[in-house]
């Protein structure tokens, strides 16, 4: 019996015959100017994320990459914090913009359409992240130099390099797949 090796085209069909997002399954590379392929982070993820970051209505969460929002929403709907989603693509700026309103929330919550690498995160209590490993240790020494102490950073699925992180939570979302998060707290030491 010979076996085929599927082409990522007929992957996608075999994807989408099955309902199944291509996407989720033969996630394709970043663009050279991206920090990472837009993947949306599931619910129970978002959640997870969160609660890992300890977020309060006190806090302003500023999600690097953004895609539709949903983290910034959801830590306005759930916990009061204020929000600030970043995306470098306007279709999902206004995607964001659209579920913040529809969440009813667009009055704690702002996106704006800018790179990642050059926003001024100094005023996050809580920055997320879901981009690559390698994204996230160019962030790395952004994020240490704007943040104040005490700040929190969670990263899904990828670490910064070696920053130890301070704590590290491994877990099966809803949909039974293995997921791994990371939180590090700002000491005020730049870290490259």
């Amino acid at each position: 019996m010979r076996s085929r090796l599927l082409t990522l085209p007929a992957a996608a069909v075999v994807c989408a015959a099955l309902a199944v997002p291509a996407v989720a399954q033969f996630p394709v590379p970043p663009s050279p100017t991206s920090l990472a392929p837009y993947v949306p982070t599931p619910q129970d993820v978002v959640d997870r994320m969160l609660s890992l970051a300890n977020v309060t209505a006190a806090d302003v969460v500023y999600d690097l990459g953004c895609g539709d929002g949903r983290i910034v929403v959801t830590a306005a709907k759930k916990f009061g914090a204020r929000g600030v989603g970043v995306d470098f693509d306007p279709d999902r700026i206004k995607e964001s913009e659209a579920n913040a309103k529809a969440a009813g929330v667009e009055h704690l919550v702002t996106f704006k359409l800018q790179d990642a690498m050059t926003v001024d995160v100094s005023p996050a209590t809580v920055v997320t992240l879901y981009l690559l490993s390698g994204s996230n240790a160019k962030l790395r020494p952004i994020l240490t130099r704007q943040l104040k102490p005490g700040s929190r950073i969670v990263s899904h699925a990828f670490s910064m390099g070696d920053w130890t992180p301070e704590k590290t939570d491994l877990f099966t979302d809803s949909g039974g797949t293995q997921r791994t998060l990371y939180r590090w707290i700002t000491d005020g030491t730049v870290r490259n």
